[in-house]
């Protein structure tokens, strides 16, 4: 009896308790509590539309992503999109499904870029700065972890930052995280792709990587992602439809004696040891980060991409030295091609009993389905070798030639080329650039460079090749691109180390390098780079200013420097231009 009088007290408090109004039960739970969680989920609700859940073409395979453009272009993992095609189909929170198109992979950074198609006001992410991330900010993991959002709502994972600046040794694969975020966010094979968040909706990273293979697979509360500032250095290299490589320094360090960071090993055609680094050295800084061990040497070196030009300090002898020293590629290009078509299967262990019962999990390094493209999307789609995909590279080449056509018209001038004008000292030249041979007149001395030889020299001695750098300049001012063996877009990077963002055009012609560096502010051409071959000196030739002679826009003047030291300025005064049919009279 004592006992149902007891149960009796509780139902009625129960009751009492849900009969309540709702102010009376929100009063008992602190207000920060209730705003922290109002916070939370305003920034899941803003950030959700952006995130991407990838399949191949015909639904096998499977990662995550995230909508970084409003036209479409979104970041996910190299691992994801190697296992589902040039083609693939992309599912967004509202249930709606989208095809996609493949337009750059980044093979050791683990980085891809796809892009949407059908629509132009896609939601987007907003890219925070990595760089800011601190170990204990709160993180958000968003994807679609065992391919569980059939209806594309992603999943969330709330946690911290354990730790930044990690580094993942590529340990036996390809892949090289440097630099990336660790959380204790879940992470689940599935999530590969997916965007890291921080507190305020931001991207601070592409989720990628998990300490999974010891744990069978699933989270074991230490995720990696990618850092977006990584990803920012690479923005225009990840949309030129190349397979885009890393940076290597041409040197190796360790610790030294003092706890130094010390040069250990340089190879003699490298830029830094053109530039004066040799074996000893204490590297102090480099990207403008100082050094404090071997690790962040890597993660630093790691997040830039092959050819940037980036300051170095080192000290020799107490003496502290800076030099701009342009990276070389970490991998050949044979390598890179070779990873890009290489489709890894990780081997299915014998299923046990209990793996019968759970679900499937996909494996994003399954070799994909090859399925046909949409019809109305698969000239989107331009297969060549080196590139992921060839369509997105021809676009930023006629982005930029269009430019240059529309401030000054040469495609009619294919004849011979005269400039004349005076040296800095005063000395008169005459360059007279056409197809058999470039000559160069200064003073009471002549220079040629033949062109029917196929033999490049450094003519005039000691400028790395100017001569044979004009030819190429002429080739390209014409509109005769297609006389390059190779011809593509690069992509971005800072001028000189230090100055402006440009575009970057190469062509390659009977191994002579050139890259024309186009000012990303009004596309104007500020210069290039020219290289007797890949692992030769500079020769490196700027433009200040314009002028407008026989007609055209033209450089005024011609700042000619061999590695950073200036060989001669040549001011143009006058421009004679012969088309063909001039040159049959």
């Amino acid at each position: 009896m004592q006992r149902k009088f007891v149960c009796t007290q509780i139902v009625t408090s129960i009751l009492l308790i849900l009969l309540l109004p709702a102010s009376s039960q929100s009063a008992v739970v602190d207000p920060a509590v209730l705003a922290a969680q109002k916070q939370r989920i305003d920034v899941i609700k803003a950030v959700s539309p952006s995130v991407v859940a990838i399949f191949g073409g015909s639904g096998q395979g499977g990662g995550s992503g995230v909508l970084v453009t409003p036209d479409g272009y979104a970041l996910t993992n190299f691992h994801v999109v190697s296992g589902a095609g040039n083609f693939m189909k992309c599912g967004l929170n509202d249930g709606k499904l989208y095809d996609a198109v493949i337009v750059s992979i980044d093979p050791t950074g683990d980085v891809a870029m796809i892009r949407l198609l059908g629509r132009n006001d896609f939601p987007i992410a907003k890219l925070g700065n990595s760089d800011t991330v601190k170990v204990g900010d709160w993180a958000y993991a968003m994807g679609n972890p065992f391919l569980l959002a059939t209806d594309f709502q992603p999943t969330i994972t709330y946690g911290i930052v354990s730790g930044v600046h990690r580094y993942q040794y590529p340990a036996g694969t390809f892949l090289e995280y440097t630099d990336c975020i660790q959380v204790d966010s879940s992470i689940n094979p599935g999530n590969s792709g997916g965007p890291l968040f921080n507190a305020r909706g931001e991207l601070i990273g592409i989720n990628g990587r998990g300490s999974f293979e010891k744990r069978g697979r699933v989270n074991s509360g230490a995720g990696y992602a990618i850092s977006i500032n990584q990803i920012k250095h690479f923005w225009d290299h990840l949309k030129s439809g190349r397979i885009v490589d890393h940076a290597a320094l041409g040197a190796t360090v360790s610790t030294g004696a003092d706890s130094t960071i010390d040069v250990s090993e340089i190879l003699e055609e490298s830029d830094v040891y053109r530039k004066g680094l040799q074996l000893g050295d204490e590297i102090v800084s480099f990207a403008g980060r100082p050094m404090r061990s071997v690790n962040q040497f890597k993660n630093i070196l790691g997040i830039y991409p092959a050819g940037w030009t980036l300051p170095l300090v080192y000290r020799r002898d107490e003496k502290k030295t800076k030099i701009y020293v342009r990276l070389q590629n970490l991998h050949s290009a044979s390598e890179l091609q070779e990873q890009a078509g290489q489709k890894k299967v990780i081997p299915d262990k014998a299923p046990t009993p209990e793996d019968k019962k759970a679900p499937r999990i996909p494996n994003p390094h399954a070799k994909p389905t090859v399925t046909p493209p949409p019809e109305k999307y698969k000239h989107l789609y331009v297969p060549k070798t080196g590139f992921a995909n060839y369509y997105f590279n021809q676009q930023h080449q006629d982005r930029l030639l269009q430019t240059l056509t529309d401030r000054s018209d040469f495609s009619d001038r294919k004849g011979t080329w005269t400039l004349t004008g005076k040296q800095i000292d005063g000395d008169e030249f005459t360059l007279t650039l056409a197809d058999k041979g470039v000559g160069f007149e200064i003073g009471d001395e002549v220079f040629l460079q033949s062109l029917e030889s196929g033999i490049l020299v450094d003519e005039p001695p000691g400028t790395g090749g100017l001569l044979a750098a004009l030819h190429h300049f002429r080739l390209l001012l014409s509109g005769q691109t297609k006389r390059f063996t190779d011809f593509y877009y690069l992509g971005s990077e800072p001028l000189d180390g230090k100055n402006e963002m440009v575009d970057v055009l190469v062509g390659t012609l009977t191994g002579a390098i050139s890259r024309w560096y186009f000012s990303k502010s009004d596309l104007s051409l500020r210069g290039f780079d020219f290289y007797l071959t890949e692992n030769s000196e500079v020769c490196t030739i700027r433009f200040e200013q314009f002028q407008t002679l026989n007609g055209q826009d033209f450089p005024s003047e011609l700042d000619v420097f061999i590695g950073n030291r200036p060989v001669m300025k040549l001011k143009i005064e006058r421009l004679k231009l012969e088309t063909l049919e001039d040159m049959k009279k």
